[in-house]
């Protein structure tokens, strides 16, 4: 892999370390702490998710505009301001001010750091994105384990953790991206009609992306109700971030055994997503009837073996479906697209879990996993030249 490349990595790894001490444990902190409902709790997240869907959109056009390097550095900026405040004001209602304008700060950097490895590693394909994912899951299994056993001492140290880990961040963006160079990926043959190959395009990114947002509502139970719900059947702080420290874990470790599948399946983008979401509905199906710590270990195992095959496939399409110059753009859609799941799933999670059951909420996502397998087979129908989409398609 290039230098260029490894310096994404470390950085989207030092990012996600430090917000990791902080996401998987918001619902807890505003329900537990801030004496919130869950429904309450939802509605802050769906605030956080919104503005992060804005940034995601914003950074996607500003790396498009004005290159990766200032694009990143402005969203660490704003989130480190934001975090600093929140350090020193966490109460209500200045925490749900000071997370919304993070969520903005965060949306900005992650479709450019995203469009910056596809370009400089063009040849990549697929491994570009699933480096950053790996990087990703590096900083969630430290993170959460970090966090989860710094906010069993004190919820307030939480805040600073991020805030010093956003600092390195900051420093390692200032001193190692300002040089990295992302020409844009590649153009359409001069015989093809440009603006109808590039409408065509963004119409089936947009239909693999309804499904991906459902993905992503379900998905995002286990940092809102399931969450939750772990600690009624109590499952302590501890246990909880151990959780996610095994599905980076996995996730890392799991890379050998990903690639092996994946050259039996001949890097069919779309089959993988599909096996994906398949996997994903075993283990809403497990988590559904777990009751003990067990049980949910056995659901986050398979939910990771499931993201392994979804997560980076969806932003590798959009590369391939990207026009010259519009990188940034498909890659804002696809990051706001996560974050508009996450935006959505609190909400829907905590209405669901609040006047219904548990019961109900996991049937319901079970369908949304139903519906997302119906838009993945059918989003590239429209494509012309019609031609399957592989990890090579790049």
């Amino acid at each position: 892999m290039p230098r260029a490349l490894w310096l994404l990595i470390i950085g989207m790894a030092v990012n996600v370390i430090g917000s990791s001490f902080l996401w998987p444990l918001n619902t807890i902190y505003i329900h537990d702490h801030l004496g919130k409902s869950l429904s309450v709790a939802g509605i802050v997240l769906m605030l956080n998710s919104g503005s992060n869907v804005i940034g995601n959109l914003y950074g996607g056009h500003l790396f498009d505009k004005m290159g990766g390097y200032k694009s990143i550095i402005l969203g660490i900026g704003i989130s480190l301001l934001a975090l600093i405040a929140l350090s020193i004001w966490h109460n209500w209602p200045q925490y749900v001010v000071f997370l919304t304008i993070l969520g903005f700060g965060t949306g900005i950097i992650f479709p450019a750091m995203y469009a910056m490895a596809g370009s400089v590693w063009k040849e990549g394909g697929r491994k570009s994105f699933n480096a950053l994912y790996v990087a990703q899951n590096v900083g969630v299994a430290i993170g959460a384990s970090l966090g989860g056993i710094v906010a069993d001492y004190s919820f307030q140290l939480i805040f600073l953790a991020n805030t010093i880990m956003y600092i390195i961040f900051l420093l390692i963006a200032v001193l190692g991206y300002k040089g990295i160079s992302a020409d844009t990926a590649h153009e359409e043959p001069k015989d093809v009609n440009v603006k109808a190959v590039s409408r065509m395009n963004l119409q089936a990114l947009m239909i693999l992306c309804s499904g991906y947002l459902l993905c992503w509502v379900s998905y995002s139970q286990w940092i809102t109700t399931i969450a939750s719900y772990t600690q009624e059947v109590h499952i302590t702080l501890t246990q909880y971030s151990l959780l996610w420290t095994i599905n980076g874990a996995i996730i890392v470790l799991g890379q050998p055994f990903l690639n092996g599948i994946l050259k039996v399946l001949n890097s069919s983008l779309k089959l993988q997503i599909l096996i994906g979401i398949g996997i994903f509905i075993i283990s809403f199906i497990v988590a559904a009837k777990a009751s003990a710590f067990s049980g949910f270990l056995a659901a986050m195992i398979i939910l990771s073996i499931g993201e392994m095959f979804v997560w980076p496939a969806v932003p590798t399409v959009a590369f391939a479906l990207a026009p010259k110059g519009r990188e940034g753009y498909y890659q804002g859609i696809v990051n706001s697209t996560a974050t508009g799941g996450r935006m959505i799933g609190p909400v829907l999670g905590g209405l669901l879990a609040d006047h219904y059951n548990m019961s109900t909420l996991f049937t319901v996502l079970i369908l949304l996993f139903i519906i997302a397998i119906g838009t993945t087979l059918v989003y590239d129908r429209g494509l012309l030249p019609k031609k399957k989409i592989t990890a090579k398609t790049i």
